[in-house]
């Protein structure tokens, strides 16, 4: 099979449904089918094998039509059919029949984890590289105004189609710049969840795997096959789930040393985000595939839909072998792609018998392990034992790899890393680039290419198409043969740790925060099924919008979000987070800056995570505050500790802070106490009571940034007595020693009647507090943060004392 054709069907899938928007538009009143037609011809579109799929991609259109039986039409009719039964066309309770055209998408989350939820999103707010689009119950309708925008848009970039892999996969970018926000169905019974642009590209994807296992079955005659026979059809395993999981990404990223250690950070966890994306690229390569088989690429991570043949299995098992020999040539044993993988039928996909679509996530994720559990053959372990090294290479300074070193004691992957850096966080530069070459300067990447960076008016780079891979930061770009977008939250004010640091309130420490979705597994296999067992919505293409918008969220919502503070510990506004981004992924971040700033940006993601999702996702989150100089190994391995205390809270959703080491009891759902560290807390107690309520008491009563500097440092001796008295309230000596602690703050007889109202205000809510555990947890812990925000250079910190 020529692979044009496979381009021309995957063109044809892509553009079924261009109709829609024609039809929505008001521009004709044909169903879909045909105005999609009319539309791409009157576009000076000719080719007629195109025309065709989307013409005749309906049984009713398709039985009288006069087309050859190895029509394309058949095989997009097919993949149409499991796609729009993957989005679930089943009536919903309480909803009434007919279409709308006006109506808005309806949020994904609406059906998630238990939601019942009827939000839907703004149709004028749909361009997402500007804001983010926050479902709601009074979105506006859809109306023809917005759809006679967006097809002219498509209009402008549909000109001069051309059947090569680069084309499709900017055809990809202007659909998804365009579609995301378009629902697929405009029918009142459906959920109406599924946005035209994950329809489409499924339906691409589905119907590329098709193609390939038709092919492999010798089975020309797609009328009789799909069409005519096609019910037979649902139960054949044509299609592999797969997905590549690089290992070793924690390792690699936190090997490091202090020189510059913000600027490896960030150049070492991009080096991999993108290397994963390459090499699902270069994969979809040699299967003759394009981006619309790519269900979703990140974090180490890529979730591809393939055909389940022989030739599809011997490409995957060679290219693996190949990758993860490049990987030990070049990184050793620290990082290796396992893969995984779950045949499946359209019936699978579409959950027929309920639960065997949960099942493909159990089959796959064993293949997983199986893979990892496996990673070296007796061969390779020998060869790997018997390594010799040449007698000028010696241990990198900063990987401790053993090879030939430049002057700086750096292997070339770590000095390429190094040169990379500061193009990576430069927002001049808008492009990276894998191009052939075996230059050592530049970082390798498999498959004999390099990554390198390039700004917008970068001609020469921009002009050589052969073999050169672009991607665009942060944009959806729609020209012609340049590229995939690549979302990376690029945010940072400051180029070191030391910067950062001396960015802070009060005291100039560095602040680590490192979170994670909570139960991101389970929601993927089983968050939408409904109470009660009802499976009807756990569906592929569910998944996959999923996919979509968490990736949406996390690296490109991410950076709007540090950019507009809301939240701050003492009420006072801020124009910018001083902080940055060393990674944001699929599901999880780490994040340095300012410590303040850390602790309130991470209020804010989780505020608006929140609010995108509709309560259904949770963040359960770590943040560390330590010194610049402190090393960034033990940082990161800290507060993944302090993450995964969070994870112990019942329900999650929790932030665990340093704390004293103490521990408190909690009940968990089932009424089982658990032990907890002292300084985690739920979102909403962190930040409506330790912060809200008694930070901002003690900032009331004492305001210690004032001028008046006796008065400053009485307060400060005060709190720093106080929360001794707190740390050691068991002892029973210690209450009357805080009632007189209390008492020594009372102003004297001649106070103004106001101010010994707020003292005596003051002093019983202290006084309260000091009778219940929770609320001495917090107090201990709003003292701790009231003291570092106001705490001058000059004085020791809480911690020395």
């Amino acid at each position: 099979m020529k692979n044009e054709d496979k381009l021309r069907l995957v063109v044809g899938a892509l553009l079924h449904d261009i109709g829609k928007v024609v039809y929505r538009a008001g521009l004709s009143a044909e169903n879909h089918s045909k105005s999609g037609a009319d539309y791409l011809s009157g576009a000076n579109f000719t080719d007629k094998d195109v025309l065709d799929c989307v013409k005749y991609h309906h049984a009713k259109e398709l039985k009288d039509a006069s087309l050859p039986a190895d029509s394309d039409a058949y095989i997009v009719y097919m993949a149409d059919n499991i796609a729009s039964a993957t989005d679930r066309r089943e009536q919903i309770a309480g909803t009434t029949g007919g279409f709308e055209k006006d109506l808005p998408l309806s949020s994904i989350f609406n059906l998630l984890n238990g939601n019942d939820g009827k939000a839907a999103y703004n149709p004028r707010h749909t361009n997402a590289e500007e804001k983010i689009n926050f479902p709601g119950e009074d979105a506006p309708p859809f109306d023809e105004g917005a759809y006679k925008k967006i097809l002219a848009d498509i209009t402008d970039n549909l000109k001069g189609i051309e059947l090569s892999t680069d084309y499709v996969n900017s055809l990809l970018n202007v659909l998804e710049a365009q579609l995301s926000f378009v629902p697929s169905s405009t029918n009142k019974q459906e959920a109406a969840d599924i946005s035209l642009y994950n329809h489409v590209k499924l339906t691409a994807a589905f119907a590329a795997a098709m193609k390939d296992s038709l092919t492999e079955m010798n089975q020309g005659d797609y009328r009789q096959y799909l069409f005519k026979d096609g019910k037979n059809f649902y139960d054949k395993k044509v299609f592999l789930l797969t997905v590549l999981d690089l290992s070793g990404i924690q390792k690699f990223i936190y090997t490091i040393n202090s020189d510059g250690a913000l600027k490896a950070l960030r150049s070492r966890s991009f080096y991999l985000d993108f290397m994963t994306g390459h090499i699902a690229d270069i994969l979809l390569e040699e299967l003759g595939l394009t981006r619309a088989n790519l269900v979703y690429v990140g974090g180490g991570r890529a979730d591809l839909i393939l055909a389940d043949t022989k030739n599809t299995r011997h490409i995957l098992a060679q290219f693996i072998k190949r990758t993860n020999a490049w990987f030990e040539k070049y990184f050793d044993i620290a990082l290796y792609m396992a893969v995984g993988y779950a045949s499946a039928s359209c019936n699978d996909l579409k959950n027929e018998p309920e639960g065997s679509y949960a099942a493909l996530y159990q089959q796959r994720a064993k293949s997983i392990a199986a893979c990892k559990g496996h990673r070296y053959d007796a061969a390779e372990i020998i060869g790997l034992n018997n390594r010799e090294f040449a007698d000028d290479t010696r241990e990198c300074a900063v990987c401790k790899r053993v090879d030939a070193l430049n002057e700086e004691n750096l292997c070339g992957i770590c000095a390429a890393l190094k040169s990379i850096s500061s193009f990576i966080m430069n927002e001049k530069y808008v492009f990276a680039a894998a191009v052939p070459s075996d230059n050592s300067d530049i970082l390798p990447l498999p498959g004999g290419y390099g990554l390198t960076m390039a700004a917008e008016n970068d001609g020469k780079l921009l002009s050589q198409t052969e073999g050169v891979r672009l991607y665009r930061k942060n944009r959806f770009f729609t020209g012609k043969n340049l590229g995939s977008p690549l979302w990376i939250g690029d945010y940072h004010t400051g180029e070191d740790f030391g910067e950062l640091a001396e960015q802070a309130t009060g005291v100039k420490r560095l602040g680590v925060l490192r979170a994670d979705v909570d139960n991101l597994g389970a929601t993927f296999a089983f968050g939408f099924r409904r109470p009660g067992g009802d499976q009807r919505f756990v569906t592929v293409s569910r998944t996959a919008e999923l996919s979509r918008q968490l990736t949406m969220f996390f690296k490109l919502h991410i950076k709007k979000i540090l950019n507009n503070p809301e939240f701050t510990m003492l009420g006072k506004k801020k124009d910018k987070r001083h902080a940055a981004i060393v990674y944001s992924g699929g599901d999880d971040l780490f994040i340095v800056g300012a410590w303040d700033d850390v602790i309130e940006l991470a209020a804010d993601i989780r505020r608006n995570f929140a609010r995108y999702t509709q309560n259904a996702l949770t963040i359960s989150a770590g943040i560390g505050i330590y010194q610049s100089s402190y090393p960034i190994s033990v940082m990161a391995q800290e507060t993944a500790n302090l993450e995964e205390k969070s994870k112990i809270f019942p329900g999650k959703n929790a932030v665990t802070l340093p704390s004293d080491g103490g521990e408190y009891e909690l009940a968990d759902e089932t009424g089982r106490s658990i032990k907890l560290d002292e300084g985690t807390y739920s979102w909403e107690t962190l930040e409506n009571h330790v912060i809200g309520e008694k930070l901002r008491c003690l900032d009331e009563f004492f305001d210690l940034t004032n001028t008046d500097e006796r008065q400053n440092q009485r307060g400060k001796n005060f709190l720093y007595n106080l929360l001794a008295l707190l740390r050691g309230r068991d002892e029973k000596i210690n209450l009357a020693r805080y009632v007189y602690l209390l008492s020594r703050m009372e102003p004297d007889k001649d106070a103004s009647a106001e101010e010994k109202e707020r003292y005596r205000e003051f002093a019983d809510k202290m006084y309260k507090w000091n009778l219940n555990d929770e609320y001495t947890r917090q107090l201990k812990t709003a003292i701790l943060l009231y003291v570092y925000l106001t705490r001058k250079r000059e004085e020791k910190d809480d911690a020395e004392r």
